[in-house]
């Protein structure tokens, strides 16, 4: 079977590399691909959102199987594209991607369906937004553009002041483009933040192992929100019963509901939840794997991932068999170039990459890499994840920054506390969220 995945970031390495393990696999291809994915696939220079030249590609070379990585083309309606050309692919189509690339969509939905979510308001224009918050007393909230903005497009508000000027950044400003034509502004929840995602055919729904990402960019969650600086699993901060009931009252509901909508899912269901003391809550869809998730998990799966995804494009999930997970953890720690997520570097030349690989049970994934002279060299703001297992979390977290700590470059940074969330429930200084009864 012939292979080709989109994208350019560690997601996509993670799934080239997971994908290759595959007997059923002869050749994987990555469009466009970085230079980690150049050293284990075939890099074909075509972007992700290039669909014509994409789909193009796959007819040439007879594809057997697509995998989209990214956002942007499932929102594009690349999935369409391909179903049109009948060429297998897996994600969900344009309008079940909406699910991700409209907020506004996304809320509406789970309300409808009672699918646990904070309290929302959403609004067309910006003035309206505005009057609203300087109307409310003093809390707590979130700004969310509506449309996609690469994980940016969300702020989290201490006060009545950092709600307005979001607002006027996103929806007057227009700091994301079309993405803050319309706004979502939502109650600001507290707790653990969680990642559940789920595998679904639009009938079965395959949950994969729990993770946590970190969004904010420096230590103790503090700083902007980042596309994420790290990932681990699996994460203590809940137990099966809860992860059961956010099967049964978010994963299925949402699915049940899509296809209410006459939109089938079809794809990975990516819930981002909040554990609040009334319970998990969805804070957001993502049409995709996440990144840096994807990369942890991965490297826990034992199963065939190209049977999965190929069993999802042809609504046969439930003849599978229970996939296998490696017990031990993973913890991925992303190296970042200096000034992300802002403004940020590129070309500087990354050493020690070799050194770190050769460390026992360390991958690293590259996210923003290119070669140039024979180098390789940084060339986006997230630029490596360096993923390690362990028999334990801190033991998986001591061999990914053992491995950080051989790569250098300018500029180079990273949290320094990927993972430490789970410590206080691994001691029992933290009680485990359970779900409502």
């Amino acid at each position: 079977m012939k292979v080709l995945v989109v994208g350019s970031g560690g997601r996509e390495h993670a799934l080239g590399w997971k994908l290759r393990q595959s007997p059923q696999v002869k050749r994987v291809f990555v469009a466009p691909g970085n230079a980690g994915t150049a050293k284990e696939a075939e890099n074909v220079p075509i972007a992700a959102e290039d669909i014509p030249q994409l789909v193009a590609f796959a007819r040439q070379e007879g594809i057997d199987l697509t995998v989209v990585g990214p956002e942007a083309p499932l929102a594009a309606g690349i999935v369409d594209a391909f179903q049109a050309e009948g060429l297998r692919i897996f994600g969900p189509n344009k309008a079940a991607a909406e699910l991700e690339s409209s907020k506004v969509f996304c809320k509406r939905l789970l309300r409808d369906f009672k699918v646990p979510t904070p309290e929302f308001w959403t609004f067309d224009r910006p003035d309206d937004a505005l009057r609203f918050v300087e109307s409310r007393p003093e809390v707590p909230l979130v700004v969310k553009a509506d449309g996609l903005a690469a994980g940016k497009g969300v702020v989290v508000c201490d006060s009545k002041d950092q709600a307005l000027e979001a607002i006027r950044r996103i929806g007057i400003e227009k700091i994301f483009g079309q993405a803050g034509n319309q706004l979502v502004i939502e109650e600001r929840l507290h707790g653990q933040e969680l990642s559940v995602l789920a595998i679904t055919d639009g009938r079965t729904i395959l949950t994969l192992q729990p993770a946590q990402d970190h969004k904010p960019a420096y230590d103790g969650d503090q700083g902007p929100n980042t596309g994420g600086m790290g990932a681990y699993s699996p994460t203590p901060i809940i137990d099966d019963a809860t992860l059961h009931w956010i099967e049964e009252h978010i994963l299925v509901p949402t699915v049940h509901g899509m296809n209410c909508r006459g939109r089938p899912y079809r794809g990975v269901l990516y819930a981002g939840l909040m554990l609040t003391s009334q319970g998990p809550k969805v804070l957001e869809f993502n049409v995709r794997f996440g990144d840096p998730e994807c990369q942890p998990l991965m490297m826990r799966l034992k199963g065939d991932l190209a049977e999965i995804l190929l069993a999802a494009t042809e609504g046969r999930l439930e003849a599978l068999e229970p996939v296998d997970w490696d017990a031990r953890a993973a913890v991925c720690v992303v190296m970042a170039s200096r000034g992300y997520p802002g403004a940020f570097e590129k070309g500087h030349v990354i050493r020690g990459l070799d050194e770190a690989e050769q460390l026992p049970d360390v991958k690293v994934f590259h996210a923003g890499t290119a070669w140039k002279d024979s180098q390789i060299v940084t060339a986006g703001g997230r630029v490596l994840g360096v993923t390690a297992l362990g028999e334990t979390i801190p033991q998986a977290k001591l061999r990914a920054y053992s491995a950080v700590k051989l790569i250098r470059w300018e500029g180079a940074w990273c949290r320094k506390d990927i993972a430490d969330k789970a410590l206080p429930y691994l001691t029992g200084r933290a009680g485990v969220p359970r779900a409502p009864t």
